[in-house]
């Protein structure tokens, strides 16, 4: 924890600015990037927050159709049926008409990742998505977050839970005292930036 991780995930979607090096996220130089363009980049990217961030006054439908309104969708069958659609994909079919607060945390969570799919995102940042979650809940969303992966969306997540890191195996980066390090499959740490070089070469 305090390593960079979430600060890291911030800078792939412009909450904070990359203060040095270069950067491309779904197709936009982070070093370049303009103002006006950053909803653009924003509604390529599906975030899952650990604080779930769900409106409280409003039923699960209506959390998901203000994002779906707030990003340009108009007609309502288009929009029903897109909220069916992702609900569906977080085994939650019947969760609309539901309150947050009714729900259970990992039920939540379920809606909150149906709520960073809802506009077909090319990447997923997931912000220690399990943090606020008993071990048996976890796994499961961690299940939908792989289910999700294996049909080709791309996903980065951000954890410091090494049960999470050993039971779902996928490339590991490490953010420790200001750096990035990848872990190869034989256990070894490797400088990103000696990476990177390798890469170009």
């Amino acid at each position: 924890m305090g390593s960079g991780k979430s600060s890291l995930l911030k800078t792939f979607y412009n909450e904070l600015p990359l203060m040095s090096g270069e950067g491309v996220v779904a197709g936009y130089e982070l070093e370049k990037i303009r103002q006006k363009e950053v909803p653009f980049l924003r509604r390529k990217l599906g975030i899952v927050f650990q604080d779930f961030q769900l409106l409280t006054d409003r039923t699960v439908f209506k959390n998901l159709e203000f994002v779906l309104k707030a990003t340009g969708w108009h007609h309502e069958a288009t929009i029903k049926e897109r909220i069916d659609k992702v609900l569906a994909m977080v085994d939650m079919p019947d969760a609309g008409p539901r309150m947050p607060h009714r729900l259970s945390g990992g039920e939540q969570q379920r809606i909150v990742i149906a709520r960073a799919l809802l506009n077909n995102p090319e990447i997923i940042l997931a912000d220690e998505p399990t943090g606020n979650l008993d071990p048996e809940t976890s796994e499961s969303i961690l299940k939908v977050l792989q289910e999700i992966n294996s049909e080709g969306k791309t996903i980065v997540m951000a954890t410091h839970d090494y049960m999470v890191i050993q039971k779902f195996p996928a490339r590991k980066i490490i953010c420790e005292a200001g750096s990035i390090k990848e872990v190869n499959s034989g256990n070894d740490i490797i400088d990103f930036e000696t990476l990177l070089d390798d890469a170009a070469h």
